[in-house]
Formats: C-alpha cells, sequence, structure tokens
C-alpha cells in the first residue's frame, strides 16, 4: 500500500512540475521567440491592432461600425457625443463585446443604418455595406481594401494629401489573405493611420 501511494505522490508532483510549470514556460518562451508581437498583445504605441480603435476624427480612416450604434458625432448634444467606432465606448456608452444579433426586419437596424449613411454622406463618402453594418463581434480592426479606398476623399480634404497618395498608402497596407488562402486581403485600419501619421508627418 505505502508503494502504491508513493507513486502516486511521485505522479502528481512530477505531473504538476510538467504540466503546471514546464509546459507553460516552454509555450510562453516559444511564444515570445516567434510570435513576440502578437505574444504581447499585438500592442502599438497607440492600441492594439486586434480591437477596433477610436477614429472620429475625418483625417483619419474609419473601421467599421461598433455594435452600440451609429456613430455620428454630436457635440452639441449633452454630454457631447464623441463619435468614433470603439466597441468598447460608443457614443459616450461604455458598449459591449457581443453582436448585437439585430435581424433583417429591426427597425433598430435600419434606422441606425440610415444614420451611418447619413454621416458617411455629410463626410463626402460614399459607404460600402461593411462601413455601415457591425461585424460579427462588433469588435473587428480590419476593413477592406475597397473600405478604405473610399474614404480617401474625406481624409484627404481633412489631411490636404493628395489622393494618388493616399491611394498608393491603402495598397501598400493591404495585407493577403492569411497564409495566402484563407479569407481575403484585409486592411488593418489602427496600422493605416499610423502610416497615415508618418506620411504627413
Amino acid at each position: 500500500m505505502i508503494v502504491n501511494l508513493r507513486r502516486s505522490i511521485v505522479s502528481v508532483l512530477v505531473f504538476t512540475i510538467f504540466f503546471g510549470f514546464v509546459y507553460a514556460f516552454v509555450g510562453t518562451g516559444v511564444a515570445q521567440l516567434l510570435f513576440k508581437h502578437q505574444a504581447d498583445g499585438s500592442i502599438t504605441a497607440n492600441g492594439s491592432t486586434l480591437i477596433g480603435q477610436t477614429w472620429s476624427s475625418p483625417r483619419w480612416f474609419h473601421g467599421r461600425p461598433d455594435n452600440a450604434g451609429p456613430y455620428a458625432a454630436n457635440p452639441k448634444a449633452s454630454p457631447p457625443v464623441p463619435g468614433g467606432d470603439n466597441p468598447l465606448v460608443a457614443n459616450g456608452v461604455s458598449g459591449s463585446s457581443g453582436a448585437t444579433n439585430l435581424g433583417p426586419r429591426s427597425k433598430v437596424l435600419l434606422a441606425d443604418t440610415q444614420q451611418l449613411i447619413a454621416y458617411w454622406h455629410s463626410v463626402g463618402v460614399n459607404p460600402t455595406p461593411d462601413l455601415v453594418t457591425t461585424s460579427g463581434s462588433g469588435l473587428d480592426p480590419d476593413i477592406s481594401q475597397q473600405d478604405a479606398l473610399v474614404q480617401i476623399p474625406m481624409v484627404s480634404g481633412a489631411t490636404g494629401l493628395s489622393p494618388s497618395a493616399l491611394r498608393a498608402l491603402v495598397i501598400r497596407q493591404t495585407q493577403g489573405a492569411e497564409l495566402g488562402f484563407m479569407g481575403t486581403s484585409y486592411v488593418n485600419v489602427l496600422q493605416l493611420n499610423e502610416a497615415l501619421n508618418k506620411l504627413e508627418s
């Protein structure tokens, strides 16, 4: 009986040390060695490339809308509505991280979409469907190349940069499908705006 008890204790200690410590440290080490940017949260000086950021000014490219409603800014409201597409703080109110679950017959969805279309038209953009609808998560940090290209008149008017320079910037920032075949090409809005900031400097 003592032999069996000793074997059990040794097994528990070996598996605890291996799976509780060695495995975790090796996994962390491999992640830091091969995928450091992702392992550290994909953080840049301006936020994470993995989650949508707030871009309320027409001098920046905007991402897809969040799941808490349209981002038509209203500085005269009380309190002021800052706009933007940050799913964590939408229209000055803390948002949520799930989909809205509004169906195609929803009057709220229709009103939000109409308000978004009006917002985009007010800044000189003829929006794509993606720019007036949320992604499945409501947190999407990426847009399609076409979503970025249609915003060029707005960004050009606000920054004074030529449309051709902005088009070249969007094309440079377009990333191909994952592993060359998974999904489609995309543009990370945070990285695009960081590149835009360098272009202006």
